[in-house]
């Protein structure tokens, strides 16, 4: 169990800044993006606001478990095991997700693209972090 907690909770954190690193940088070098945030389909309202702030945490927890289970499946260095859990994560659940949303919500291909990336990203993150600290 400590195997999964510890883990999470330093990933959990990471991606939490990670998220806030990735929102600032997309505010100053992709600011037509940024645009189509102002959508009201973007609000969920007062009530539900922080459980966006919860998101790294409960990804994390999952990806922690993931990684207990199928860990003795990715090959190689702790980099290339991170990058593979990242990549096998992006294919397994964030394209699906991403694929459903474009053909569903009216939002461009280049911010269901951006999430697909920073699915990826936030995967490979932790994968690297659970690399490290169960091998």
């Amino acid at each position: 169990m400590k195997k999964i907690i510890i883990p999470g909770l330093i990933a959990g954190v990471t991606l939490l800044i990670l998220s806030y690193a990735i929102l600032y940088a997309t505010i100053n070098f992709f600011p037509k993006l940024v645009e189509e945030y102002y959508n009201p389909i973007f609000w969920p309202g007062n009530d539900r606001a922080m459980l966006f702030f919860a998101h790294p945490f409960v990804l994390s927890f999952a990806l922690a478990w993931f990684w207990e289970r199928f860990k003795s499946l990715f090959k190689g260095a702790m980099l290339l095991r991170g990058i593979e859990m990242g990549l096998v994560y992006g294919l397994v659940a964030t394209l699906p997700s991403m694929w459903i949303t474009f053909s569903a919500i009216s939002v461009s291909l280049t911010m269901v693209l951006s999430w697909l990336l920073y699915g990826i990203a936030q995967a490979t993150i932790a994968g690297l972090i659970f690399a490290k600290m169960n091998p």
